[in-house]
């Protein structure tokens, strides 16, 4: 995924399912010049980690 596209989606009031190792995940910030998205598992909300927006995927 793009990073522009990550923020459009963390942004919108629409829920886009969003995979990252297989496990849906919230995407809570995204840092468009370091490509870094701050995503949390959809079932575990204090889970909070800062990947690559690369490694997301959009279903």
């Amino acid at each position: 995924m793009e990073a522009k596209r990550a923020q459009e989606i963390s942004s919108s009031s629409t829920m886009t399912t969003v995979t990252y190792n297989g496990e849906q995940i919230y995407i809570e910030h995204v840092d468009q010049q370091t490509g870094k998205a701050t995503i949390h598992p959809l079932n575990d909300p204090d889970n909070k980690q800062s990947v690559s927006v690369s490694s997301l995927i959009e279903q």
